[in-house]
């Protein structure tokens, strides 16, 4: 089975649509399931999930109490996942559902975490640079020679995230870590869209 894990903060508008977008890719490839974590959302985000949540028996809710961020929300997640594969992705509608069979067809290849590039992000100049720099000196530091740490979108085998703790801004270093662990990490370049609703609620 394969579980998507996705943050979400302050999206009510992005998840349905997400959602909708998520069953046409997946249902074709067999049980899924989707994991919203709600990250102290102040509007009716818990309300749409919960509405979808009654309409499809794969959708799961986790709410956190308050916002604690994107690390703890994964982690939320991650412990909630059934499947032997999963899947991370941001609840904003930028990362492309129709790209989860490429990474997943990666990971057959013999990887064991799949991360995605975002060759043309639709974001503003003061998120990209910064991001541009964190990779840069990342990737020197750690050896691990990636464009893209932190895309939200990735494939994992499970047992990758499920022996790691993440808290903080270790979300941005999974793919370092799992690195470290001797996990064989890959990278894919992925399709990245604008945002049609609200603003960013996580760093780059």
């Amino acid at each position: 089975m394969i579980s998507v894990v996705i943050p979400v903060r302050d999206e009510e508008q992005s998840v349905e649509p997400l959602l909708e977008e998520l069953a046409e890719t997946l249902d074709p490839l067999g049980d899924w399931e989707a994991i919203f974590v709600d990250d102290g959302s102040t509007d009716g985000t818990f309300a749409a999930l919960t509405h979808l949540h009654a309409e499809r028996t794969n959708v799961r809710i986790v709410r956190l109490r308050r916002n604690f961020g994107k690390a703890a929300a994964l982690q939320a997640g991650f412990g909630q996942a059934e499947g032997d594969v999963i899947v991370t992705m941001d609840g904003d509608g930028q990362d492309d559902p129709n790209e989860i069979p490429r990474l997943l067809a990666k990971l057959d290849e013999g990887y064991d975490l799949v991360s995605g590039w975002k060759t043309k992000r639709r974001d503003p100049l003061s998120r990209r640079l910064p991001s541009k720099v964190f990779n840069g000196v990342t990737s020197r530091m750690s050896g691990l020679r990636l464009h893209d740490m932190n895309c939200g979108l990735k494939a994992y085998r499970a047992d990758v995230v499920r022996g790691m703790r993440i808290y903080g801004e270790l979300h941005r270093y999974i793919p370092v870590l799992a690195h470290y662990r001797g996990y064989r990490v890959a990278e894919l370049a992925v399709n990245h869209r604008p945002r049609e609703h609200g603003r960013s609620r996580y760093g780059t």
